[in-house]
C-alpha cells in the first residue's frame, strides 16, 4: 500500500521559513518523480514544485514560489522535502506530496493520490 505522510507544517510570521517532509512507503521511491501541491483556503489544488526521479537532477517550480521554495529528495530515507523561505501570507495552505510526476497541470491534479496534508499558516 502506497503511503505518503507529510509533516513539518506550522505557523510562522511573514518572512519566516519552514521545512516540510514527506515520508513514503509502499513503492520504490527512487524510481518516481515527486511533487508538492497545495490547497489554499477556498481555492483548488495548485501544483507547487516537482523533482525528477533517481538523482533528482531536474527540478521545477510554480512561478509564484520560484526562488523562495526548494524541493529535494533523500532516496536513502524515501523522503521528499520542501524548504519554504521568505514565506508570504498567500502561502497559507494545506500542503501535500504526490508521486509520479514533476509537473502537474491543474486539470490533472485530481488524478494523483495525495498524502495526509500538513498545514502551513503564515500570519503576523
Amino acid at each position: 500500500e502506497v503511503q505518503l505522510l507529510e509533516s513539518g507544517g506550522g505557523t510562522v510570521q511573514p518572512g519566516g521559513s519552514l521545512k516540510l517532509s514527506c515520508t513514503t512507503s509502499g513503492f520504490t521511491f527512487i524510481n518516481y518523480a515527486m511533487s508538492w501541491v497545495r490547497q489554499a483556503p477556498g481555492k483548488g489544488l495548485e501544483w507547487v514544485a516537482g523533482i525528477s526521479s533517481v538523482t533528482g537532477a531536474f527540478k521545477d517550480y510554480a512561478g509564484s514560489v520560484k526562488g523562495r521554495f526548494t524541493i529535494s529528495r533523500d532516496n536513502a530515507k524515501n523522503t521528499l522535502y520542501l524548504q519554504l523561505d521568505s514565506l508570504k501570507t498567500e502561502n497559507t495552505a494545506m500542503y501535500y506530496c504526490t508521486k509520479g510526476a514533476m509537473n502537474i497541470a491543474a486539470t490533472d491534479l485530481s488524478n494523483f493520490a495525495l498524502g495526509q496534508e500538513t498545514q502551513v499558516t503564515v500570519s503576523s
